[in-house]
């Protein structure tokens, strides 16, 4: 059978995938919205907000929320974004009336407790800590900052300890009736489901669509520049990035594409000269991030303090090689890893529910997987060719490294090989 996208009466669409002969399924209430919809003031909040209705939501505390979920073989979890946060529940067959059910009060009826917060607030900030102490967590964030710098997107998502601390129970309540609007949430559920039980579930157990519409987000545009940031470690982390284009762009395959070619795995570009001829990494691979309207093409390197700038360089080469040499084996070999990435995860429920609620939150409608690789099979070596001039053209990178002294320059460098 195939997923199916409704608009209720309330103004909630609700994605049904059933599968009948599965013994498990997955529900996903995904809002979408997440740190990007904060403002300076708020960075964080939409991470601990995510925290707190764990704490008790609807007639549940805290423990009786996680307990009565697990007594029935499921697990519940939450995920924050830039751009969505989701709540989620996997399940046995026949655990689908008591996920919405769940799901629905952490969404719409949580306690907020000032009490709770405040420990909650203790909580976060050694997330936020252990990010910091992560070198290969800490760079991300700081070509983030560096890319986005100035918007919601150059934000990190975990916040800052002083953002999170100005939170309180007001304030957060008010903030989570913005991101939760009704408008902007879809409740996506796949597996062992009945679509008549789960239309009925969903309309009596959520809300309908408030007063007013959601906040419109703030475009966002990739900047550039290079940080640094020296510590005493064994290994150089470098993160590279290229302004890139998001969701609904019609070159989005071809990035994921250019991606796969450049570092998606053992046979990738980068893999082959930087690892296996030139031992200059260990850890090096690419990857394509798209926002529903702007993009990064990053590259990561962990290396050798002495070999980051070579690393880097010869990052630059390929870039500049895959743009005028891709032929059609590599280009087909890409596509097939591409696919498979993409319906591998199928075979999991929640994967399948988030892709689709994901669709539903950008696109306004699902794409089965025959319309997904149709798409991948459409892109051209032209159209590679033309998203990687595409991505060179305003002659910008935003970089950051992460290690000992002498390497600190390998962002500059793969800036100025490229552009030289």
């Amino acid at each position: 059978m195939s997923a199916r996208l409704h608009r209720l009466a309330s103004g909630l669409r609700v994605v049904c995938d059933p599968s009948p002969e599965w013994e498990t399924l997955a529900i996903s209430v995904v809002a979408g919205r997440g740190a990007r919809s904060e403002t300076p003031q708020q960075s964080g909040w939409a991470h601990l907000l995510e925290h707190m209705v764990f704490k008790g939501a609807g007639p549940r505390n805290a423990r009786q929320l996680v307990e009565a979920i697990e007594a029935e073989g499921g697990q519940i979890n939450a995920a924050t974004g830039y751009e969505r946060t989701s709540f989620q529940v996997r399940a046995l067959k026949g655990g689908l009336a008591l996920g919405v059910e769940v799901l629905a009060d952490l969404v719409q009826r949580p306690v907020l407790d000032a009490e709770e917060l405040e420990r909650e607030k203790g909580v976060v900030g050694q997330e936020i800590a252990e990010a910091a102490d992560t070198p290969d967590d800490r760079v991300f964030e700081l070509a983030q900052g560096r890319g986005f710098a100035g918007h919601a997107l150059g934000r990190p998502i975990l916040g800052e300890t002083a953002t999170v601390a100005a939170a309180d129970s007001a304030a957060l309540g008010a903030f989570r009736a913005r991101q939760y609007h009704p408008a902007e949430l879809v409740v996506s559920a796949c597996g062992a489901i009945d679509e008549d039980q789960l239309l009925a579930l969903v309309e009596r157990a959520f809300e309908a669509s408030a007063p007013g519409e959601p906040e419109t987000l703030a475009p966002a545009e990739f900047g550039g520049g290079a940080v640094s940031e020296a510590r005493r470690l064994e290994q150089a982390h470098s993160v590279l990035l290229l302004p890139g284009v998001g969701a609904r762009d019609p070159a989005y395959f071809a990035q994921r594409l250019f991606a796969e070619a450049l570092g998606g795995g053992m046979s990738s570009r980068l893999f082959q000269e930087a690892r296996e001829k030139q031992g200059l990494a260990y850890n090096i691979d690419a990857y394509a991030e798209s926002y529903t309207d702007v993009g990064v093409l990053g590259i990561y390197a962990g290396t050798a303090a002495a070999d980051a700038d070579q690393a880097a360089k010869v990052c630059a080469q390929q870039v500049l090689a895959l743009i005028e040499g891709m032929d059609a084996a590599e280009l087909a070999r890409s596509k097939a890893q591409l696919k498979a990435h993409l319906f591998m995860a199928r075979e999991s429920p929640l994967a399948r529910a988030e892709q689709a609620a994901g669709q539903a939150l950008i696109f306004q409608r699902l794409f089965s997987p025959a319309d997904i690789a149709g798409a991948i099979d459409e892109v051209s070596l032209a159209d590679v060719r033309a998203f990687g001039e595409r991505v060179l053209a305003p002659r910008r990178t935003a970089s950051a490294v992460l290690g000992p002294k002498r390497a600190l320059n390998a962002g500059k460098v793969f800036g100025e090989s490229l552009f030289a």
